[in-house]
């Protein structure tokens, strides 16, 4: 199986991923939480560091259990530059519907 380059987008929201663990992990060690997460140390700091910028759901959704972070607020936190480029009223409609 052939891997398409990673897009500058989903590097960068990669790079996200990997602050938003390194600052909810804290002071805890690498090491403590990622056994705790069930992932190798190398694997969390590859994604700490953005170098896997496009890890695996379930690798994710452990860490951020690990962390005490919601799967919702990494979604928010990751993806929240892509929002302020929605094009303007790319969610009219749906909002005129709920009136």
């Amino acid at each position: 199986m052939v891997r398409l380059p990673l897009t500058a987008a989903e590097v960068e929201r990669g790079a996200r991923l990997g602050a938003l663990l390194r600052r909810a992990r804290g002071a805890r060690s690498m090491l403590d939480t990622a056994l705790a997460a069930g992932v190798s140390p190398e694997t969390l700091r590859k994604i700490e560091s953005g170098r896997v910028a496009t890890p695996a759901f379930p690798t994710i959704a452990a860490i951020a259990e690990v962390v005490g972070l919601s799967l919702d607020a990494v979604w928010a936190e990751i993806s929240e530059p892509e929002r302020e480029t929605d094009p303007v009223g790319a969610r009219a409609p749906q909002e005129r519907l709920a009136c």
